[in-house]
């Protein structure tokens, strides 16, 4: 009952902020950050394209025969739907998937044709058939081409420079809150790599539960385009204790990580990912991750496009605001102390033995070698991480 009346109370606070002149985004920003998201599909429908300026009213026509003849993706494009069949709910009835498989390769077609200067990757059709699902193809192209001009602009490079350029802010993040479990996984060299699926479908395809995606969707689009690498962090701090039981070699912590699991505590990871970009933001890291010149070529650059004109409608904002009310709430219950997993440990210089035979480490350093050799030489490298 509690919950039903929250539930209510959260849905009127939507369509108050939905029904004000102008639009209140700040609340819908905080509306989708917090607990439960947006609710509904039905609501989703009406918040998504106010959290990504897309005017409803000029939606793209129904796509044209024209659209698939001479285009150079419609291959690749159709090889990927032609596989995406778990990524539609259960029970689905062929006939309906079949229509929705047609809708979605149109809708990367007609982004694609529209926007030459991006380019498809693998794992695109993921991100854009849980819009396909959630708001049907007319309003799911309009947002997906927002999105793609934005969010995931830097995986829609002809390179995937910028693409690793973010996957290299996950260790300085880990590293801020957890120093011994970074030395850990920095001792196994097992680099990034495992994130990089999670990364550019933001989690659509590594989450088998269509409800716990468009939570995540919900809270992606609320906040920076930074958010999901953020997001990647604190399921690995989450998983400590199984990474440091695990053996301190590559194969091993690769294996470990890359197999994401679906229990996951989505309310409780989302709120730290945010308190995480709140306490050491992308500004604080980026020495760690990368030249600040290549760092000015990733999608937070185009963000701007996205702040209003009120700094209090941005999305960094409502992120620092719900911190502080939280940190506000720990103190009237404990005092001084604070929650340990948004704190930084005490830096450590624990030694880590590599209980692995000779052979096992030159096989896990041979790997990590031609892991980056391919993502240095081949764009399309991420073929090989798709099951």
């Amino acid at each position: 009952a509690d919950f039903d009346a929250k539930k209510k109370r959260k849905v009127a606070e939507i369509y108050r902020a939905l029904n004000s002149d102008p639009i209140d985004v700040a609340t819908l920003r905080r509306m989708a950050i917090s607990e439960g998201g947006l609710l509904t599909n039905e609501i989703r429908c009406k918040v998504w394209p106010k959290l990504l300026s897309v005017n409803t009213d000029d939606l793209p026509p129904p796509p044209g025969k024209e659209l698939r003849e001479d285009n150079k993706d419609y291959q690749q494009v159709l090889l990927d739907v032609r596989r995406s069949l778990r990524r539609f709910p259960p029970g689905m009835p062929d006939d309906q998937r079949e229509g929705l498989q047609e809708e979605l390769i149109d809708i990367i077609l007609h982004v694609l044709k529209r926007n030459p200067q991006l380019h498809y990757y693998q794992g695109y059709h993921d991100i854009v058939v849980t819009f396909l699902l959630v708001a049907g193809d007319r309003l799911a192209t309009a947002l997906v081409e927002k999105l793609s001009t934005h969010h995931l602009r830097d995986f829609m490079d002809s390179t995937m420079d910028n693409t690793k350029h973010i996957l290299n802010y996950l260790m300085p993040i880990i590293d801020q809150v957890n120093p011994e479990m970074h030395h850990f996984m920095q001792s196994a060299e097992v680099g990034t790599i495992f994130a990089l699926s999670w990364l550019i479908t933001w989690f659509g395809h590594v989450l088998l539960d269509l409800r716990h995606v468009v939570r995540l969707y919900d809270f992606f689009l609320a906040c920076h385009p930074l958010m999901p690498i953020y997001f990647a962090a604190v399921i690995v701090l989450h998983r400590e204790q199984e990474v440091l039981d695990c053996e301190c070699d590559m194969a091993s912590v690769h294996h470990l990580l890359s197999q994401i699991p679906q229990d996951l505590p989505y309310e409780s990871l989302i709120s730290k990912a945010g308190d995480l970009f709140v306490q050491f933001p992308p500004s604080k890291l980026t020495k760690e991750a990368a030249q600040a010149a290549q760092a000015e070529r990733t999608a937070a650059s185009t963000f701007k496009d996205f702040e209003l004109a009120s700094v209090q409608q941005r999305p960094d904002t409502v992120l620092r605001q719900r911190f502080r009310e939280r940190l506000r709430g720990e103190e009237r219950l404990r005092g001084e102390e604070r929650t340990k997993f948004i704190l930084p440990k005490p830096r450590t210089n624990r030694f880590v033995r590599l209980a692995v035979m000779g052979l096992t480490v030159a096989l896990g350093a041979a790997a990590l070698a031609v892991v980056k050799s391919a993502l240095e030489w081949a764009p399309k490298f991420e073929l090989q991480i798709f099951p």
